[in-house]
């Protein structure tokens, strides 16, 4: 198959944008920390700023500091998924990526759990 010079070209920068993707995928699946302190306003407002739960009281919010990033993803994918039945939690995990997800998943895993 004969390209002409334009079309050369154009191939070459797809290419070449795979393997950038390629090459980021580990990255991306690790998380980056400061994305998710950046995104984690809305799950702070139930969660509180350090990570805890609201306790029984508020309806059993559940502590995700300390949490092991598979667990958080996976988690955040049975809302998106709609096998875990929570209307905020599936509305909150359907808006988010899967890279904003493991953002937050690196960014609470950080987070030790305070005692209230």
């Amino acid at each position: 198959m004969m390209f002409r010079p334009a079309q050369r070209m154009t191939v070459r920068a797809r290419l070449m944008a795979a393997g950038t993707l390629v090459a980021a995928a580990p990255a991306l699946a690790a998380g980056d920390r400061e994305f998710g302190a950046y995104l984690a306003g809305p799950c702070v407002t139930c969660h509180q700023p350090a990570g805890h739960g609201a306790g029984p009281e508020a309806g059993g919010i559940p502590v995700i500091a300390g949490w092991p990033p598979d667990q958080f993803i996976a988690v955040m994918d049975a809302y998106r998924s709609k096998q875990r039945d929570h209307a905020v939690m599936r509305a909150q995990a359907a808006a988010l990526s899967d890279e904003e997800i493991a953002a937050l998943a690196a960014y609470f895993a950080d987070i030790q759990p305070t005692a209230r």
